[in-house]
């Protein structure tokens, strides 16, 4: 049986891998943009991904926060870390972003259980 964090991450690469199938341009640019965007640089990897948890949150984005949360746990983020990652989040986004928060931590658990 398959995991949560398979089931997304599965569904994620082969809808990508058909969407970009199509060669459309902006999409394929826009793609290229993310992945760009999200690598080392002045800023690190993980700095990054801190701040695109904390963005996706605030979006009410659940895939964008199960990719951020799963790069970010990739990258060392200890539990407390990610707690005040979502906290930072809360403040900005304000109460409407609670729902998103229990899934996020719902994920992160899978993702210790995984280790």
């Amino acid at each position: 049986m398959s995991n949560p964090i398979d089931e997304f991450n599965d569904y994620r690469s082969r809808m990508n891998e058909r969407l970009l199938a199509n060669d459309n341009l902006v999409i394929k640019r826009f793609f290229n943009l993310d992945t760009n965007c999200y690598s080392e640089g002045i800023l690190p990897v993980k700095t990054k991904e801190m701040l695109g948890l904390v963005a996706s949150a605030v979006l009410r984005c659940d895939d964008c926060i199960k990719y951020h949360l799963e790069k970010c746990y990739k990258e060392g983020i200890t539990r407390e870390e990610m707690l005040e990652i979502l906290q930072v989040a809360l403040v900005v986004g304000g109460s409407i972003t609670i729902p998103h928060m229990r899934r996020a931590y719902e994920f992160w658990e899978e993702l210790e259980k995984r280790a």
